[in-house]
């Protein structure tokens, strides 16, 4: 989860979680990392080709800090060219043009600070199914093999329109988020692709799915050996869902 883009000037707790997870993946050395953000949806997937990257500042009303924050990562024009190779459901295109949105840097710098892994993110189909897109994240299971970080940032519980400034949640935002982490834990990635029949507390957690749809590709990318654990497990702001989750 990347909640609010001020994570990435004032990191807080989650922030701090992030950093130690940060340590953990970088004593793996990992050659590159893709990034699904909610905040780059488009006609058909694509991936960012450049071999520079640059945080792009896709927001306003934030405190000036915020928009002086860089992030220069080098791309990896390489694996992008090997994941338009290996998703055969559908054509994926090389970008040239995207930058790093802030679904994507916010959580790598606190992550990451140093910015010298590869980056690169991969587009979300705003036409596709969430079966298709969870079809198309067990496309990518071949990066993992070679050692490529593979994050989806989103959100489970997002609704900016009911948010409140108070640490107290909404009680269908906490069954919600609770109710996925169920069915993450038993297997039930079905349930989870079809969020759609679990009622009014889904309805109200994802009054739209593009935050909620990066889950699909993580969840797809699970195999039987993996681990699932958690962090920032708590819902923010009445309506946002911090928590995160890592399968490896």
């Amino acid at each position: 989860s990347h909640g609010s883009p001020m994570l990435a000037a004032d990191p807080g707790p989650v922030g701090q979680s992030l950093a130690a997870l940060g340590q953990e993946m970088t004593a793996l050395s990992p050659r590159a990392i893709v990034v699904v953000s909610p905040h780059w949806m488009t006609r058909r997937p694509a991936v960012t080709a450049r071999a520079q990257q640059e945080a792009w500042h896709d927001f306003g009303g934030f405190p000036q800090e915020l928009f002086d924050l860089l992030y220069g990562a080098p791309g990896s024009p390489q694996f992008a060219q090997q994941t338009i190779d290996m998703i055969k459901q559908t054509q994926v295109i090389a970008d040239y043009d995207w930058g790093l949105d802030h679904g994507c840097w916010s959580v790598l710098k606190p992550m990451f600070p140093d910015a010298t892994i590869p980056v690169f993110q991969l587009s979300m189909d705003f036409y596709m199914t969430p079966q298709q897109h969870y079809d198309l994240g067990k496309e990518l299971a071949a990066l993992r093999n070679k050692g490529v970080l593979i994050i989806g940032s989103g959100n489970i519980v997002h609704n900016l329109g009911r948010i409140q400034w108070s640490d107290t949640a909404y009680d269908w935002a906490i069954e919600f988020d609770s109710t996925i982490k169920h069915l993450i834990d038993i297997g039930d990635h079905q349930s989870n692709i079809n969020y759609q029949k679990l009622g009014t507390a889904a309805q109200l957690s994802i009054p739209s799915n593009e935050h909620y749809l990066p889950l699909l590709y993580t969840l797809a990318l699970k195999d039987e050996a993996d681990s699932i654990a958690y962090f920032n497990e708590k819902v923010s702001m009445g309506s946002m869902s911090m928590r995160g989750v890592i399968l490896g």
